[in-house]
């Protein structure tokens, strides 16, 4: 049975940066007046020269960052989704991708984990945004041990990353030992029937969809995408060659994000059926987590229903 891990995947986050700042004076962090909402107060107290607060100013934060890169830092910037994209977009473009340096993005609050924030902070386009910026990488954990794995290989990245970070409780999905790779999909569960390729909270939704339509005689194969761009196009179209039918799930638009990636990759490389569980053209809104999951669609229950039907619509 899946459960949630003891500790909010913030915390993880911050304790990723101290441990690594210790190994290299180049990191810092800049805070958009968030540090109490991303925990990253603990990082003041062990490198209090080395958090930047610029208040509530993300487009002037992107900047600073920018400039601290152009001086050889590895600047964080962190504030809520909507902010580290829509906001700031124009300064993410010209001042970070297009100057080609080394900043590392966090937006908290992915989708419909932004809650009671509202519709204002909840960003259902980020990844769209994001993905359309040349040179962007943009990672999503799944949960704590993914995180840890990778975060060294987005140090290592040399240009500009987006995380995407879900603040509150990951559900454990991946074993501590187990291995990542930036820009490779991990392989949760190989299947026949059909393909369900997810990110995101969508993962374990894609888990427990896989399960109940086993016991409809239906094998299924679960695909972890936790690296947006770039997609790893090669085990999408393997997997489609053997399913014939892909379900792609996740916390944010149908547009643009992960079903737009994996949908282009296969209508240019191996046509098939294609169904895309996520939001449907909708502004977010205040709501709990679980409420908003099943009022746009992102409940293991609608995964099982778009799968019946990219089976059914196979040759």
């Amino acid at each position: 049975m899946l459960e949630k891990e003891d500790r909010w995947l913030r915390e993880t986050y911050v304790d990723l940066l101290i441990e690594y700042a210790a190994k290299d004076d180049r990191i810092v962090l800049l805070e958009a007046d968030l540090s109490k909402a991303a925990g990253t107060g603990r990082f003041k107290e062990v490198y209090p020269d080395r958090l930047i607060n610029v208040g509530i100013a993300e487009a002037n934060m992107v900047g600073v960052a920018a400039g601290m890169s152009a001086m050889g830092k590895i600047p964080f910037t962190h504030t809520f989704t909507a902010f580290a994209t829509r906001r700031c977009c124009d300064q993410v473009t010209l001042s970070v991708a297009y100057a080609g340096l080394n900043v590392k993005l966090m937006g908290s609050d992915p989708g419909v984990t932004a809650e009671l924030n509202g519709g204002t902070h909840m960003s259902m386009e980020d990844v769209a945004i994001m993905r359309n910026i040349p040179g962007m990488t943009i990672y999503e954990p799944v949960d704590s041990a993914q995180l840890k794995k990778i975060f060294p290989q987005i140090l290592a990245a040399p240009g500009p990353v987006y995380i995407r970070l879900l603040r509150r409780n990951a559900v454990k999905i991946f074993d501590d030992d187990q291995t990542f790779t930036l820009g490779k999909g991990t392989m949760i569960k190989e299947g026949k029937d059909v393909t369900i390729i997810a990110s995101g909270i969508l993962v374990a939704e894609a888990v427990k969809a896989a399960e109940a339509l086993k016991n409809e005689g239906i094998d299924a194969e679960v695909i972890n995408i936790h690296t947006i761009k770039p997609l790893d196009e090669e085990m999408v179209i393997a997997s489609a060659k053997k399913t014939g039918a892909v379900v792609t799930a996740e916390n944010h638009s149908i547009i643009g994000a992960l079903g737009g990636a994996v949908t282009e990759c296969l209508s240019e490389n191996y046509p098939v059926p294609v169904r895309r569980v996520g939001v449907n053209d909708h502004f977010g809104e205040v709501g709990l987590t679980d409420f908003l999951m099943e009022k746009y669609g992102l409940t293991a229950e609608h995964i099982v229903e778009e799968a019946k039907k990219a089976i059914s619509m196979k040759k």
